[in-house]
């Protein structure tokens, strides 16, 4: 039973004659269990039918600028991902093409990423980024406890280890911590300054620190922490202490938008210090959930007892991952999009999606109402939030009526010490086109004359605030 869910009781669904293509009259003395299995079967179109119908319920996907996955493919890498619904990626041995397609989307990434070594980096495929994270920071736990020093303390109980991010990481890197029996340090908030810098993730450091996390695109607002500078800063810290502090950067959403439009940045793995790197598949990388990649700079980076080796056409292939039976159609999906974009493909799709982001920016800035956080020129993603002078409503309220017009745009609170500042975040997907944009901003200018006349926030009125903060 989800978490959620509590007891329904003996809820029964109705089935309208005609879904019986035999027999109308049948279909009436159909009433099936909601929370029960069915005590026989039923037409394969009458069951369609009935889940089909409940589906409507969900909002339209393409208009969810909440989300960061991946909601439209081209037909073609939907009509791929149903031939290879039934396989298994794990089984590389019945799959070798499937497997073969991973491995060449592990050097592409290799490469994109300016490994030192592209043919010599270890990497893998994963459910998502958050499986990807939790690869990466094994690694590091491990990596740390290499030290006979830490490792004897660890297992005396003397040592805790510790990892070193920002208090706007995505929810996984808490789970992470939490799973694995780690301090997690996380630095807030503070004034103007919504992520980690160089100067306090090195002040968060000490001989427990296994690592550094940077976020090249932040969940809460898109823009990208600064990896040069806090690689910088752990070197100079390196020289003071010697403490050698690796970082691994969750390129989730940034991984797959800054090798194309921000080139010059150097945020990978032409910094020495950045060990790994994880990126999600079905955000920029334009693929359907769920599919994740996580990379080393090479074998010296993943520990190798946490590798496994899997025969695979004569020889050991390794894998590193939490789960073992997962979908190989992401994979083929991956791949697929890959050779069809090709680089100048990817610049032009996140292109487009950070003109499109800039363009509402701009639009919702001209309204007057709202003040701008971000403005979608590093992730094709914005935050904002009501002007000091707007008294009559707050962001809650905009997300409230928006999603009357099917917009489902997500406003929450930041986290310490920031718990003050509520935002809307709006994020700009492939698909996701400037008429739609233009369509958002003239629904959110027929709203404002409303909410100015409104006496207060609704929240001042007994509506309870619903946050929709989606990564």
């Amino acid at each position: 039973m989800p978490l959620h869910e509590g007891h329904q009781g003996d809820r029964r669904l109705s089935v309208n004659p005609l879904f019986s293509e035999a027999d109308p009259l049948g279909a009436l003395e159909i009433a099936p269990p909601a929370h029960r299995l069915p005590d026989g079967p039923m037409p394969p179109s009458m069951a369609y039918r009935l889940v089909h119908d409940e589906l409507m319920l969900d909002g339209n996907a393409r208009l969810n600028l909440a989300t960061f996955v991946t909601t439209w493919m081209e037909p073609q890498a939907t009509a791929l991902m149903a031939e290879c619904a039934e396989k298994n990626m794990i089984d590389k041995d019945e799959y070798p093409q499937t497997a073969e397609l991973e491995r060449r989307c592990v050097a592409i990434l290799a490469d994109l990423w300016n490994a030192p070594d592209p043919q010599a980096a270890v990497g893998c495929s994963t459910t998502g980024s958050s499986e990807a994270c939790m690869l990466g920071g094994l690694a590091l736990k491990r990596r740390w406890m290499r030290n006979p020093r830490n490792a004897d303390r660890y297992a005396s109980g003397q040592a805790r280890p510790n990892l070193v991010m920002g208090i706007n990481v995505q929810v996984c890197w808490e789970k992470f911590c939490n799973f694995w029996e780690i301090e997690a340090r996380l630095v807030p908030m503070e004034g103007e300054r919504y992520h980690l810098d160089g100067e306090t993730a090195a002040a968060m450091c000490d001989e427990n620190t296994i690592g550094v996390v940077a976020v090249l695109g932040s969940t809460m607002d898109g823009s990208y922490e600064p990896v040069p500078e806090i690689c910088a800063a752990l070197d100079a810290l390196q020289e003071r202490t010697g403490l050698d502090i690796p970082v691994h950067v969750d390129g989730a959403s940034g991984a797959m938008v800054a090798p194309f439009l921000d080139p010059e940045l150097t945020w990978d793995f032409r910094q020495p210090r950045v060990a790994s790197i994880n990126t999600s598949g079905h955000k920029y990388g334009l693929v359907y959930p769920g599919v994740g990649w996580a990379l080393w700079r090479d074998k010296e980076a993943l520990p190798e007892e946490l590798v496994f080796k899997v025969n695979y056409l004569g020889g050991d292939m390794p894998t590193f991952a939490l789960n073992f039976s997962r979908p190989g159609a992401e994979v083929v999906a991956q791949y697929y999009n890959f050779l069809r974009l090709g680089w100048d493909g990817y610049r032009a799709v996140q292109q487009a999606a950070r003109n499109v982001a800039e363009h509402i920016a701009d639009g919702i800035e001209a309204s007057g109402a709202f003040r701008l956080l971000t403005r979608g020129d590093q992730l094709p993603v914005f935050a904002f939030t009501t002007r000091d002078e707007v008294k009559a409503f707050d962001v809650f309220d905009v997300s409230r009526r928006l999603r009357e017009r099917g917009w489902q745009v997500p406003a929450y609170t930041f986290p310490a010490n920031r718990e003050d500042l509520a935002v809307i975040r709006v994020v700009c997907r492939n698909g996701f086109s400037k008429d739609l944009a233009d369509l958002l901003l003239a629904d959110l200018n027929r709203l404002l004359p409303e909410l100015h006349r409104q006496p207060g926030p609704m929240s001042e009125h007994g509506v309870e605030n619903r946050t929709a903060f989606h990564h």
